[in-house]
């Protein structure tokens, strides 16, 4: 699969993406099936394991139109890669797989690893794939959504393989928690450009002040 098969472009205007996507977890967990299964709602069984894809993809989120750009990492785990994609991250999409205990407790390392990256609570969304698979079962949902709550974040479990609206609903999820964390940083910055322009307004008072 070739990072151009499912590309998806909103037109020929280019549109600068509203939100910036990363899919991370341990290899093996299912990170491209679910990127694919939201794409195309198709389930493909085969994927290099190896390689990175970039997707733009417009839908609707809560009735408005918007472009998502989505990195699914595969299996790449050079370090100055990794710190790349993560700067350029908007949000993230933390995959682990509840037959695999290890990509589970791998996790809160890689949520800690991102804050530390980023300089602040990251948005993320935390999933628990192929629950296709129950009687493979080794993590507990409970143990899902108390490591959500301790990660300040939104908690699904899904099935790739299945599929189900749940995998639409976990990625505009974090778009509109990424949208929320723009529009506060933006009202910040427009408060602190007001702020400096009335403190230069005020100094230009009082230097008319003390020549007159």
């Amino acid at each position: 699969m070739s990072s151009s098969t499912l590309t998806m472009n909103s037109g020929s205007k280019v549109k600068q993406p509203d939100s910036k996507i990363v899919v991370m977890g341990k290899p093996g967990v299912g990170k491209s099936a679910l990127v694919v299964r939201f794409l195309t709602k198709r389930f493909i069984w085969e994927y290099d394991p190896t390689l990175e894809c970039t997707y733009k993809h417009p839908t609707n989120v809560d009735d408005e139109p918007v472009l998502m750009e989505i990195l699914d990492t595969a299996g790449i785990e050079d370090t100055i890669h990794r710190e790349g994609s993560v700067r350029w991250a908007d949000g993230f999409v933390l995959v682990y797989a509840i037959n695999d205990r290890q990509s589970f407790e791998e996790m809160m390392k890689m949520k800690e690893y991102l804050d530390d990256l980023k300089k602040t609570n990251v948005q993320c969304v935390l999933v628990g794939n192929k629950v296709d698979l129950l009687h493979e079962r080794k993590v507990e949902t409970t143990e899902g959504q108390t490591l959500a709550q301790d990660m300040a974040c939104a908690f699904f479990e899904t099935s790739a393989s299945d599929g189900g609206p749940d995998i639409s609903e976990l990625f505009h999820e974090l778009h509109r928690e990424v949208r929320r964390r723009k529009m506060i940083e933006n009202k910040g910055r427009r408060r602190s450009s007001a702020q400096q322009v009335r403190h230069v307004f005020n100094r230009m008072l009082n230097k008319i002040g003390n020549t007159t």
